[in-house]
């Protein structure tokens, strides 16, 4: 018991409380096992706190413990077993479930794996289908190209006897004409002596010298007839410039002597208007106080139309006047304003006062071959001439030889004696100095431009620029100081030159202005006349900042003039870094094929915006032929450029001063006495007093023959200025004091500062409109002293600094270091802003406000200028590309936001567009933005405007018009970046075939396509096809090389071609009558209908006289003619000549023949347009027989032909007859061109207005329901698709907008 109890209680810990369960007080602990639990009633009554009962038994309480731990044992046990029963099942649940896991995963695999094959299958499927399409169409153009060749071999067998009967009469014809030129005593080149193929015959008259250029072909399109002609004719050079003389070497040339001839030509180039001082047509006029009335109509109402004509063709215009009372103050400004004149224009009446008589002396009797004059006479009829009117008239009369003066015999109202001035000298400037042979010139969209580009192909030239370079290469080699102590330094120069290679650049070094440019320019001059075989390059660099600094557009100058020299312009890249890239490789390339040496000048090469970084290539080792000479300051040469071989300019010695002095004294008969030369020659001994610069200056301040001082104490004042820039600051102060106002003084200081803080010069007429109160005499005379003075000039038409240390003085002289510039800046933005907003975009324009806005860094008013879509448009066709992008960057806009905003911009402007006009301005900015953004490298946002381009030019001018291969070319060559060759190469033939009905197959857009072509074909590596095509192209290129001589001034020359062919071979021959057809076409694109006319109808009647009635190019004559007649609304003369011209291709060609399918077309549009359907009828079912032999059944040019013969019929309520052709041309759309194409959606559209008028409304609503929408199914023009409905040829393939990833074909 003892022991029972102790093991009792060893099992609880005493003091614990245990919770009663039913309900008793807690108490202490009872000792009791500790696993027992307590649920039995007996257990725990009997733990129950209370006195003990005495004589209880513990043996009963303990043998209830010992059952209850047996029941407690089996339920755990039983518990345990159920336990891990379910634990077996949970993990064999786990194991399934993962299981089945796995076996989704690998289902859920097995699923994709199914998904990608099915997709790789569907794909193989799409393109073996593609490949079938492809293999079929193939197929069926095989078979069509092989029925073609087969018809044309028949017309060809059919036709050979014909002119082989031609031929012989033509030889006969020739012989005739060679016998009457031998009996005249006339010497007769022989063509066999020549190892030429272009050369046949050369006519030169004995002891004469002969002038000639060949005309190429221009006509709408080209005919066996035409080219058959083109075989027989006289081909001959007798090769000569119509502004210089050339002798010797270019009589009877062979054809090896052509590139050396075309290259001494071409060293003029580009042609600038000699009649034109300084890109200024200067009109002086003349005139009494009786004829002042007609004057002043004359220049309030009628100047300013001439002078938006020669601004709208890049030229300045001025009327130089002075009045009769102070004409005698003026005398020198007079005689020299009479030398820079352009046309004089004499007004008189009956008196003449002895002003009149000395200008009219001064223009017209000392120098009778200087200008047109336009002679107006005011007459009455009880007025008879007085004396010395009529002595004046006889001594213009006799020293009229060239039959310069244009009368106008007047006696009504001064406001109609001025408007007969005005339409006289409107008729002198457009034929006599322009060169446009009275042409209507648009002054905001001249044809010059278009015809300028179109001439050099893609490249885009700056006509201003090159003049600028010519003007300052002529103004250094006229230079007296030019001819003082260089003798020495050019004949260093020929030795280093002469040095065998390789021969890095050569430096010419020296402190500012020591003579750097005149020494070049003076080499240059003596070099082109001892060594013609050379070909110089050259360039002078102007001041900081100025267009002629502009590293990019330096290289692309002498890139351009390098490649012109090589008949060849096409491949060069407009994209900034690119051209910079590519100098050296062309340089490479054209010097190998050149003969003699090839020169690059260019001069103070140190002012180039980061010279060292642009002008790597000078680095490299040069080609073996190739020298360059730069001219550099002393201060600011390059390290790495001083290791060159160096030529300095040294100070001028004593004896160069004496001469340099003594000339200027010479020029005005002035004398200085021995004490002031000593003087001069004491002050003249330090580096900074004894250069070229500071010695003219100095000379020409102390004889200045209007100074306020006297020469001595001129001499005295100089002395004290020890170096060019106080001497400059003293010259502004002497020519200041020398004038007698202050309002003299202050436009002077005005005209300065705004030079000062422009781009590139103001002009004169620029100058006389910011300041309405001054007149020419006052700003002629400014101008007359500074530009004695060394400090200002004129250069193509802007007054510019003659010296960057004149630019500096005036800097700090008058803007205060340069502090108040802003102030000048905002004036010249101001009077461009109002030009703008009167819709005056001229080049001035966009050269000066973009450049001005960025130097005020006001980047929103920038941004807005260069919205403005006519300034970008003015600087990107001038070949600004570099600064258009640079100004883009400056405002802060990435290459595609700057291509959003200009889509913006366009669709605004587009909403304004009704007038053909304007139609067609707005396909030239749409043609302009996507070649701007194909040269930025997107030609996924190019396509869009060019699309939108060739949309609004097939429909506000002509699907065949040539404008519209100017567009189809420039969508070529996105394609061509995209690698889809396929598509280019169609667009390239659509433009070839336009080109050629247009101009003919010998002129340079011809060529211009045929190189495309072949570059295509070559990336192909189909290099024969590209060969045969490189050859044609050439030839042409060559042939119109020699026919221009170079490339501008092409309207000047050809007429004086047209002269020579008429001089020549005689008024009625096929060539001159091709001639003067081509002369037609080209006024015709110039919107100069008037001359046109004229030359296309002796055009016609020649050929008629030549070739008869019935020949296929009196046919060309003709519908040139009446395609003239249908733009000025002549539709019923048109429609007579379509007529014949169709009568005449019938008879005279194959049914089947492009020219006859052309004729229809234009004649069934004409028949439509005046309402006569019945008559459109057959033309529209002869034109779609020839689509169907031309280019198959299954073409888009068929279905739209089917479209056109359907819409006649719906016309004429033959709905019937119409429905069949819709869904024929429905089927061939969808089978060619895909299902959601554009030209679908507009059959679908038709096909639903026709079932509506025939009553099926269901059938109408849902064809118009799938019309609208593949209509809103079209992506819009800023993501790249207006799709083109160009017709005229097969265009077989979709315009759909390509993947933002290009496309290789395979």
């Amino acid at each position: 018991m003892v022991a029972t109890m102790g093991t009792a209680s060893s099992l609880v810990s005493p003091g614990e409380v245990i919770e009663d369960g039913y309900g008793g007080e807690g108490g202490e602990a009872c000792e009791i096992p500790v696993e027992v639990k307590p649920k039995a009633r007996l257990l725990r009554s009997s733990f129950r706190r209370g006195p003990r009962v005495i004589g209880a038994s513990f043996k009963s309480t303990g043998s209830v413990d010992l059952e209850y731990a047996a029941e407690y044992e089996r339920l755990r046990k039983e518990y345990e077993i159920f336990r891990v029963s379910k634990n077996n099942e949970i993990s064999s649940m786990q194991k399934k479930e993962a299981k089945l896991d796995e076996e989704n995963k690998r289902l859920r695999a097995e699923l994709q794996a199914l998904q990608k094959t099915y997709q790789k299958i569907l794909r193989e499927k799409e393109s073996a289908l593609e490949a079938k399409y492809q293999a079929m169409e193939r197929a069926a153009t095989f078979e069509h190209d092989r029925d073609k060749v087969k018809r044309q071999f028949k017309i060809f067998r059919e036709t050979k006897e014909k002119e082989i009967q031609d031929l012989l009469r033509a030889k006969r014809d020739l012989e005739a004409k060679l016998q009457q030129l031998q009996a005249q005593g006339i010497q007769v080149y022989d063509p066999n002596d020549s190892d030429s193929d272009d050369n046949q015959t050369t006519v030169t008259a004995a002891g004469t010298q002969c002038e000639y250029w060949t005309g190429g072909v221009l006509g709408s399109e080209p005919s066996m007839g035409s080219m058959m002609q083109l075989q027989q004719t006289f081909r001959g050079p007798e090769f000569a410039h119509s502004l210089i003389d050339v002798e010797g070497p270019f009589a009877n040339v062979s054809r090896d002597d052509w590139d050396a001839a075309v290259a001494s030509l071409l060293q003029v180039s580009p042609h600038v208007p000699q009649a034109l001082w300084s890109n200024t047509v200067r009109c002086y006029l003349i005139f009494t106080q009786e004829t002042k009335a007609e004057l002043d109509v004359f220049i309030k109402k009628h100047s300013s139309g001439l002078r938006r004509m020669c601004e709208g063709l890049g030229h300045f215009y001025l009327n130089v006047c002075f009045p009769e009372e102070n004409a005698a103050s003026y005398a020198v400004e007079r005689r020299q304003e009479i030398e820079r004149s352009s046309v004089c224009v004499l007004l008189l009446k009956s008196t003449v006062t002895s002003s009149v008589v000395e200008d009219c002396e001064e223009a017209f009797v000392n120098n009778p071959d200087g200008h047109p004059l336009v002679l107006y006479l005011r007459t009455e009829e009880d007025h008879n001439l007085t004396g010395p009117i009529r002595q004046l008239l006889e001594q213009v009369n006799a020293a009229d030889k060239a039959a310069k003066v244009k009368v106008v015999d007047h006696g009504g109202s001064a406001e109609e004696g001025a408007e007969l001035i005005y339409a006289q000298l409107e008729k002198v400037i457009k034929q006599e100095l322009l060169g446009l042979e009275g042409a209507e010139v648009d002054s905001k969209d001249s044809g010059i431009d278009e015809g300028r580009e179109e001439d050099s192909g893609d490249v885009l030239w700056d006509l201003h620029d090159e003049q600028e370079q010519i003007e300052s290469y002529q103004q250094a080699c006229n230079s007296t100081t030019s001819q003082l102590g260089f003798q020495k330094y050019i004949d260093r120069l020929n030795d280093m030159i002469a040095a065998p290679p390789p021969t890095p650049p050569l430096l010419v070094s020296g402190g500012p202005g020591s003579g750097k440019s005149l020494l070049l320019s003076k080499w240059v001059e003596l070099q082109q006349k001892q060594s013609p075989n050379t070909l110089f390059l050259y360039h002078f660099v102007g001041r900081p900042l100025s267009t002629s600094s502009e590293p990019v557009l330096i290289i692309k100058r002498l890139t351009i003039k390098l490649l012109q020299h090589f008949w060849s312009i096409s491949g060069l890249s407009m994209e900034p870094s690119k051209i910079l890239e590519e100098f050296p490789r062309w340089l490479e390339r054209l010097s190998a094929r050149h003969q003699g040496n090839i020169i690059i000048i260019i001069d103070s090469i140190d002012q180039i915006q980061q010279a060292e970084r642009h002008m790597k290539w000078l680095i490299d080792p040069l080609p073996v032929n190739v020298r360059v000479v730069v001219s550099v300051n002393v201060e600011t040469c390059p390290q790495a450029w001083r290791l060159w071989p160096t030529l300095h300019l040294d100070p001028f010695s004593p004896r160069e001063i004496r001469s340099v002095v003594n000339a200027e004294c010479q020029s005005l008969d002035l004398k200085l006495t021995k004490d002031q030369e000593k003087k001069l020659e004491r002050h003249c001994r330090s580096a900074s007093t004894c250069n070229a610069l500071y010695v003219t200056l100095l000379a020409r301040m102390i004889t200045s023959s209007r100074s306020c001082w006297s020469q001595e104490k001129s001499l005295e004042q100089c002395l004290q200025c020890q170096d060019t820039m106080s001497l400059y600051r003293l010259a502004l102060k002497m020519t200041l004091n020398s004038l007698s106002t202050d309002r003299e003084r202050h436009i002077m200081r005005e005209i300065l500062c705004l030079v000062c803080a422009s781009h590139n010069g103001v002009s004169e007429s620029e100058v006389l409109d910011l300041f309405p109160e001054v007149e020419l005499p006052l700003v002629s005379s400014l101008l007359y002293r500074l530009n004695r003075l060394c400090i200002a000039t004129l250069r193509c038409g802007l007054i510019r600094f003659q010296h960057l240390q004149a630019w500096e003085a005036v800097r700090l002289e008058f803007l205060g270091g340069g502090s108040s510039c802003a102030t000048y800046r905002e004036k010249l933005i101001h009077y461009f802003n109002q030009q703008l907003s009167q819709d005056l975009v001229t080049w001035r324009v966009a050269d000066e406000l973009p450049w001005l806005l960025q130097q005020q860094e006001d980047r929103t008013k920038l941004q807005l200028s260069l919205l403005n879509l006519f300034v970008s448009q003015n600087l990107y066709k001038r070949g600004h590309f570099s600064e258009l992008l640079a100004y883009w960057q400056y405002v802060g806009k990435d290459k595609s936001s700057m291509a959003a905003e200009y889509f913006d911009s366009l669709k605004h402007y587009e909403k304004s567009c009704e007038s053909e006009d304007s139609m067609t301005k707005l396909a030239n900015l749409y043609e302009t933005l996507g070649r701007f953004l194909k040269d930025l490298g997107l030609p996924s946002q190019a396509v869009a405007p060019l699309q939108r381009s060739l949309e609004i030019r097939e429909t506000a001018l002509d699907p065949d018009h040539p404008s519209v291969a100017r567009s189809l070319h420039q969508l070529a060559g996105v394609y061509v970046q995209w690698k889809k060759y396929g598509n280019a190469e169609q667009l390239y033939k659509q433009a070839l075939e336009i080109s050629e009905n247009a101009y003919g197959a010998e002129h340079a857009s011809v060529a211009r396509e045929l190189e495309s072509l072949a570059m295509l074909y070559q990336k192909q590596n189909k290099y024969e096809q590209a060969e045969k095509l490189r050859k044609r192209s050439v030839k042409i290129r060559q042939k119109t090389a020699r026919q221009k001589g170079h490339m501008y001034g092409f309207t000047l020359l050809r007429r004086r071609a047209l002269q020579l062919e008429e001089l020549t071979l005689g008024k009625d021959s096929a060539d001159c009558a091709k001639t003067l057809n081509e002369l037609g076409v080209l006024y015709y694109l110039q919107n100069n209908l008037d001359a046109a006319k004229v030359f296309l109808t002796r055009s016609l009647e020649m050929r008629q006289r030549a070739l008869g009635p019935d020949h296929p190019d009196c046919a060309q004559s003709l519908n040139n003619l009446a395609a003239l007649h249908t733009e000025r609304r002549e539709y019923e003369t048109a429609e007579d000549m379509y007529e014949r011209a169709l009568e005449i291709r019938k008879k005279a060609l194959s049914p089947d023949h492009p020219s006859l399918a052309y004729t229809l077309k234009h004649l069934a549009m004409l028949y439509k347009r005046r309402g006569k359907l019945e008559k459109a009828v057959p033309l529209y079912e002869l034109s779609l027989e020839i689509r169907e032999k031309s280019f198959g059944p299954k073409h888009p040019s068929v279905a739209t032909a089917l479209v056109n013969l359907a819409v006649i019929y719906c016309q004429l309520k033959k709905h019937g007859d119409a429905l069949p052709l819709y869904k024929r041309a429905l089927k061939v759309y969808e089978d060619s061109l895909g299902r959601s194409h554009p030209r679908v959606g507009e059959t679908l559209k038709n096909l639903a207005v026709l079932s509506y008028e025939k009553g099926d409304f269901e059938k109408a609503a849902e064809l118009y329901k799938r019309a609208m929408e593949i209509k809103e199914a079209e992506p819009s023009l800023v993501c790249g698709n207006a799709p083109s409905r160009h017709s005229s040829s097969g265009d077989t393939f979709s315009l759909r907008g390509p993947a933002p990833v290009p496309h290789v074909p395979r």
